[in-house]
């Protein structure tokens, strides 16, 4: 089974804090409408709470493959939920894309893919030698949604 991951908790914390996000900015405060999916916990984060949007980037280097977007935080100390397919990932269908260790997208591996089928497609292509990992992102609006990681 592939593992699902969001945001470290430690580097949620450090936006928490008042670090600054990729973009030099402080992380916005703003109260929940209940349908923002927090990207550490990977849960919704419930309407009238307090949360962060700030922007993220998930790559460890800066490169042209290191996309940068908005996501949303619970704006009090979360853990993730588990590693199973989170409960944030609940449209009907979203964009996966494969990348290898040096976090380059790999040609040919991104899809638009039916919820029922993220699974599937995520395991055949950590299959494959040349993938390190792959990113769910928003079908409609490219936003960086959770990390599949071999088990």
């Amino acid at each position: 089974m592939p593992n699902f991951t969001g945001m470290p908790a430690a580097t949620a914390d450090q936006y928490r804090a008042g670090m600054a996000d990729v973009y030099g900015n402080p992380p916005e405060q703003q109260i929940s409408d209940g349908d923002a999916p927090c990207r550490c916990c990977l849960r919704m984060i419930a309407q009238g709470k307090p949360m962060l949007v700030l922007a993220y980037r998930p790559f460890e280097a800066v490169h042209a493959y290191a996309e940068t977007g908005p996501v949303f935080l619970c704006a009090d100390h979360c853990a993730p939920a588990g590693t199973a397919l989170p409960e944030v990932v609940a449209s009907p269908d979203y964009l996966l894309k494969a990348y290898s260790a040096d976090e380059r997208i790999i040609y040919g591996t991104g899809q638009i893919t039916p919820r029922s089928d993220i699974e599937g497609y995520a395991r055949s292509l950590l299959a494959r030698d040349d993938v390190a990992f792959v990113d769910i992102r928003s079908a409609k609006n490219n936003c960086w949604q959770v990390r599949i990681t071999r088990d």
